[in-house]
């Protein structure tokens, strides 16, 4: 029974924070959208949810086995769990509802840095609990670059509306 509701409770912990940081950041996406369809890589909006739905599974998943292993080590993973499932639910209000992008683009780095982090305290403890983030480390790097652009996009059209004030 522990063993079901860890595999259940904690990706619904993660899709849920990830769902409610969506649901918070709602009203600057759509303003946000202009300037994420002015760079190339950019995919199709339809894409996010299914690929941050998939990642929190992961995480869920990943955090379910490590919280399952009898080590003496697991808290110090647990805790950059949780550390990092708070920081990414930070990340879409300072990008999408604050439009901090240089903020949320330094916010981008500390949560790379947690899930590396993460991954590296994992990894002694349950293998695959660590390999499960590696596609969570791999969208956040791409999501660093859209970051990265969307706020050059920004100082760029800051920069020419205050030549044409």
């Amino acid at each position: 029974m522990k063993k079901l509701l860890a595999y259940i409770g904690f990706p619904a912990i993660a899709l849920g924070t990830g769902f409610l940081s969506s649901f918070l950041s709602r009203e600057g996406m759509e303003s946000v959208q202009p300037i994420l369809d002015q760079i190339p890589l950019n995919p199709p909006n339809i894409v996010f949810p299914i690929v941050w739905s998939v990642l929190y599974i992961l995480m869920g998943i990943s955090a379910a086995r490590i919280f399952l292993k009898q080590d003496s080590f697991r808290s110090t993973a647990a805790v950059l769990w949780i550390v990092q499932l708070a920081v990414n639910f930070g990340w879409s209000i300072l990008f999408f509802r604050m439009q901090l992008f240089f903020i949320s683009f330094l916010w981008l780095i500390l949560l790379w840095l947690l899930v590396g982090a993460f991954i590296l305290a994992a990894r002694p403890i349950c293998k695959a609990a660590a390999y499960l983030q590696i596609p969570y480390l791999l969208w956040l790097t791409f999501a660093g670059f859209l970051n990265f652009s969307a706020w050059q996009i920004s100082q760029t059209q800051t920069v020419k509306a205050a030549f044409l004030v």
